[in-house]
């Protein structure tokens, strides 16, 4: 078929240049972020019930990350494009379909195919994939029109340092903090502001069904036409579902409740000083070296009167065996294991407040020694975060430059 179609030269380009910037921005947003799109993945194997797949979920989050990256890049910068053209139709020949079971059984709310950058519905994936399928067969049938640009050692070469880019941006959000924190609870964010609802916010609509019997026979009515005057009929059961979900704030489930069942969210963003919070989802799979760092900064924090909590979503027996093992200078309290997830990607990770603002995220490579909490912590913290964006702002006009310079490249080739 791809001998027999011509496909005009213009629609090719688009459609190239359309599937391949897609799946290299898919690919990049989740490559920097590798825990996250692994644990979409756990999500999904439990909604359909896969659960013995949850182990394979970090290597083929991993995997498909590099080969959605690599098909982008073979399209856009037309590096063995019969390849890419393979690999970006194989993708939505996949997902397509996928993404429309999602949208009509809705298993898991947010698909995750831009990771946290973009958060689009079930539905709205559906609707993209559509129209990125229609692309991707249309660079397929054209594939044989494109003559090599480079020499296959070169365009290897170069498929092959793009590998080792994003693999070593996976290797660094593994062992790190994600480059770019796409998620709600970044550096900066009040989290009282986060949590707030506008008072003309659209609230959760609720279909109400009533079930009522009359001489063996049950009937289903709504609220405007049961029969309330009728006593031959005898109310049995109700049933809600919800219609429309109203307003949901960014920052929806910072909730912190003590061992004893005091509720601490307040207690701990009242206050106006600085708060250590160390969380762990899962203390069982902690890494014990990062919880004997945190351990030392939390004796530091006692002498010095900060507050240092540790946070989790595991048990008392699950504590009460990391007690045994270390001398705990601090008490944990409990929070749902999805939000600890979404607020560090660290098992355990440190989160310094100013009151109720983030100021610092460590993962637990990354805590610092209780000496550099000693000092101005604020002014430190403002430093750091003024140095990280200015390397962003190079590190965005590098790569604006070299999209610039793949552009010209790309349309000076076209026509080759």
């Amino acid at each position: 078929m791809s001998n027999k179609i011509k496909i005009p030269e213009p629609l090719l380009f688009l459609s190239r240049i359309v599937v391949g910037l897609v799946f290299i921005f898919s690919g990049f947003v989740k490559g920097i972020d590798p825990l996250g799109f692994t644990y979409k993945l756990q999500d999904y194997f439990t909604a359909f019930n896969l659960v013995f797949l949850q182990n394979t979920a970090l290597p083929l989050a991993i995997l498909l990350i590099l080969a959605e990256f690599l098909v982008g890049i073979s399209l856009f910068f037309k590096l063995r494009i019969k390849w890419g053209a393979w690999g970006g139709l194989i993708f939505m020949i996949v997902f397509t379909p996928l993404t429309l079971i999602l949208a009509l059984t809705n298993p898991v709310t947010d698909c995750g195919c831009f990771g946290d950058a973009i958060v689009i519905t079930n539905w709205q994936t559906f609707y993209k994939n559509f129209v990125i399928i229609i692309f991707a067969i249309i660079v397929f049938i054209g594939k044989n029109q494109y003559r090599p640009s480079y020499h296959s050692i070169t365009e290897w070469s170069v498929l092959l340092a793009f590998s080792v880019f994003m693999i070593g941006i996976n290797i660094y959000g593994l062992n790190h903090l994600p480059l770019i924190d796409f998620r709600p609870y970044k550096l900066g964010i009040s989290i009282y502001e986060g949590m707030e609802v506008p008072e003309d916010a659209p609230q959760d609509e609720y279909k109400t069904i009533l079930i009522y019997e009359k001489d063996g026979v049950q009937k289903e009515f709504n609220e405007e036409n049961f029969p309330w005057q009728d006593s031959t009929w005898k109310f049995v059961d109700q049933n809600s579902y919800l219609v429309e979900e109203g307003y949901k704030p960014p920052l929806h489930d910072f909730l912190i409740v003590s061992g004893n069942g005091e509720e601490l969210t307040d207690i701990i963003l009242s206050n106006p000083e600085y708060t250590l919070l160390l969380f762990s989802q899962n203390l069982a799979r902690s890494n014990i070296k990062g919880i004997q760092k945190a351990n030392n900064l939390a004796l530091f924090c006692n002498e010095n009167h900060i507050p240092f909590y540790g946070i989790s979503a595991s048990g008392e027996n699950e504590i009460d065996n990391l007690r045994n093992e270390v001398e705990l200078y601090f008490d944990f309290a409990t929070m749902d294991e999805t939000a600890i997830k979404t607020i560090i990607r660290s098992n355990p990770g440190l989160v310094l407040l100013k009151g109720d603002v983030i100021i610092g995220k460590w993962a637990w490579k990354d805590i610092p020694d209780p000496e550099v909490f000693s000092g101005n912590m604020l002014s430190s913290q403002i430093t750091g975060f003024n140095r990280d964006k200015n390397s962003w702002r190079v590190i965005g006009l590098s790569i604006s430059m070299l999209l610039i310079w793949a552009g010209s490249q790309v349309i000076i080739k076209n026509k080759s």
